[in-house]
C-alpha cells in the first residue's frame, strides 16, 4: 500500500528541487516523490523523504547513536543549548516562517524553534535514517529528509528565513544560497571547555580542534557575517547512564570502549556543558 504524503512533507514541495536535476519541482505519486522527467524518490513508512541517492556517509549516526541522543536529550541536560538557539532563530524572523535544520538529527532543536513560531514550518535534512524517522515526528509541522549536507541542498533558492546547524557539519555555500536575503544562520558548536572534565579521564573520546573557530569564520567569512553570538557554559551532573548515553550519541562512541564508561573511578561527578551559538546574517 502507498504510503500517504505527510501534511508537514507536503507543505515544502514548492520549495524543494528534484535532487538529481536539481531545477524541477517534485510531486506526490504512489507513495514517491517525482519530478516531470521520471526521477522518483521514496517517502518512508516513517514519514520522511528519501532524497539521498548514491552513496551514503559512512558517517552517518547508527541506531544505538540515534537511540543514546533520544535518551540524553530527553533528561534536559542540553535544554539551555536548545533555549538560546531557539531565541537567536526566531529574533526577527517572520512568524510564518520556513526553517531548514542542517544536520538536524532527531530534530530536538528544530521542534524548539518551531515551538517558539507558531506559524512556522521546518525540514530537517540528515544523513542518518534512524535519526529521521524521530525527525519526522519530532513536530506537527516539522518534516524530514534524507541528504548529505557537503551536496548542493534539495531546495530552491532563497527559500528558508532560518537555517540552523547545531553540531552538524557545514555549508556555508548552500547556506546562502538557501537562505532568504534578510535570513539567518544560526551556528552551535562546542568550546575547547566542552565536558573537559570527561575529556580529560577518557582520552579516547574526539578531541575538540583548538583551531575550530578559525576554520569556522574563515569558512563562513565570505558569505555571512556574526549579528550576535552568545556563550552557554554551565556544570551538571553526571550519571553513569547519562554518560553513556553522551558519548554514544557522539562520534565518540566509535572509539570508545563500553568499559571506559562503565568504571565509576573513570567518571568525574559533574562536567561543564560549553557551546558557542552565533547568528549570522548574510552578505
Amino acid at each position: 500500500m502507498p504510503v500517504s504524503l505527510p501534511p508537514a512533507l507536503e507543505r515544502f514541495l514548492d520549495l524543494l528541487r528534484c535532487p538529481t536535476c536539481r531545477t524541477h519541482r517534485l510531486y506526490p505519486d504512489r507513495g514517491a516523490l517525482r519530478c516531470p522527467v521520471g526521477h522518483a524518490f521514496d517517502i518512508a513508512r516513517h514519514g520522511y523523504a528519501a532524497l539521498l541517492t548514491g552513496t551514503r556517509a559512512t558517517s552517518a549516526d547508527d541506531a544505538a547513536m540515534a537511540q543514546a541522543r533520544d535518551r540524553f536529550l530527553s533528561t534536559g541536560t542540553y535544554t539551555p543549548i536548545r533555549e538560546v538557539v531557539t531565541r537567536l532563530a526566531a529574533d526577527s524572523a517572520p512568524e510564518q516562517a520556513t526553517v531548514v535544520d542542517v544536520g538536524c538529527g532527531t530534530g530536538h532543536y528544530l521542534a524548539g524553534v518551531l515551538d517558539q513560531l507558531a506559524g512556522a514550518h521546518g525540514l530537517g535534512l540528515d544523513t542518518s535514517v534512524r535519526a529521521l524517522r524521530s525527525a519526522a515526528r519530532a513536530h506537527v509541522r516539522a518534516a524530514a529528509a534524507a541528504w548529505d549536507v557537503f551536496r548542493p541542498f534539495p531546495l530552491a533558492d532563497g527559500v528558508a528565513d532560518v537555517v540552523l546547524d547545531v553540531f552538524a557539519p557545514r555549508n556555508p555555500a548552500e547556506f546562502h544560497r538557501v537562505l532568504r536575503s534578510a535570513g539567518r544562520l544560526v551556528v552551535a558548536r562546542p568550546t575547547g571547555r566542552h565536558l573537559a572534565e570527561l575529556r580529560g579521564r577518557v582520552p579516547s573520546m574526539v578531541t575538540i580542534d583548538p583551531a575550530k573557530e578559525q576554520r569556522l569564520h574563515r569558512a563562513l567569512d565570505p558569505f555571512f557575517e556574526a549579528a550576535v553570538t552568545e556563550h552557554v557554559e554551565y556544570t551538571v551532573p553526571l550519571t553513569q547512564p547519562n554518560a553513556l548515553d553522551l558519548v554514544g550519541m557522539t562520534p565518540s562512541a566509535r572509539h570508545v570502549s563500553r568499559a571506559d564508561l562503565t568504571d565509576d573511578d573513570l567518571l568525574p561527578g559533574r562536567v561543564t556543558v560549553s557551546v558557542l551559538a552565533t547568528a549570522y546574517q548574510a552578505r
